[in-house]
């Protein structure tokens, strides 16, 4: 709570015996003015330290984390209290990069981890709202389909490759891209003496394709291309076998 209020006090997200400067700032401060001693850093129940000689930044401690990664795990908080004491030294010396270095190094990492966070976000948004947007529209089997981890969508098609009870563009499309799945492997199976095609798959240019034979009908898979083929289809296979 206590750093909750210090960030709504300071809009630096930081208060310290150097007054309305971040913590980034006092760092970049210290290391003109060839300060040797300590920043200990105090944020919620977590406490760190970074050492500094001369001016330059020697070794960084936070929990059990040491050198670089400590002083970038105090850098990413976002609010806190430091103390400066220029009494406290140390003999460790863990880190050899300078302060411009470290403080780029710090802001691209914070940089990335928050548009991993955005992407994640906006992922796990789209990943939610499709089924919401679709289930009134599948046929059952494609809605159980599309549940599967991987799948971007599902259509159940007779086998002339109509779409059943679903209407949408990315059915009619996904239904085109299984019967020209289905027609390769029909062609394919009259070339060995094979059988009508059962099941197929094609993964080319990250696209993902998957088809079943259900009883009287097709079902044609769009897989994202960023998931295992594998792992869908034996997701896909238990789903079926589920329902016998």
């Amino acid at each position: 709570m206590m750093a909750e209020a210090l960030q709504r006090e300071n809009p630096s997200g930081f208060e310290g015996s150097v007054a309305g400067l971040p913590l980034t700032d006092v760092i970049q401060l210290k290391g003109q003015n060839r300060f040797s001693g300590c920043i200990a850093v105090e944020y919620r129940e977590r406490q760190g330290m970074i050492f500094f000689r001369d001016g330059d930044i020697i070794h960084a401690e936070q929990g059990k984390l040491m050198g670089e990664m400590a002083l970038y795990e105090i850098i990413r908080w976002p609010g806190g209290r430091f103390n400066i004491q220029p009494k406290v030294t140390t003999t460790s010396r863990t880190i050899q990069q300078s302060i411009s270095f470290l403080l780029l190094e710090a802001h691209r990492l914070i940089d990335e981890e928050q548009a991993a966070v955005r992407a994640d976000e906006g992922t796990r948004r789209e990943e939610a709202a499709a089924p919401a947007a679709v289930q009134n529209r599948m046929s059952a089997v494609a809605e159980r389909i599309v549940k599967i981890a991987g799948v971007s969508y599902a259509v159940l098609m007779k086998k002339d490759g109509t779409p059943l009870e679903d209407d949408s563009f990315e059915a009619e499309v996904l239904s085109a891209k299984g019967m020209g799945l289905a027609g390769i492997g029909s062609r394919l199976g009259e070339l060995f003496g094979l059988d009508e095609v059962k099941s197929a798959a094609v993964h080319a240019r990250g696209k993902q394709i998957l088809l079943f034979e259900a009883k009287n009908h097709y079902v044609s898979i769009a897989v994202r291309g960023d998931s295992s083929l594998a792992h869908v289809e034996n997701e896909i296979r238990s789903t079926f076998a589920g329902r016998k």
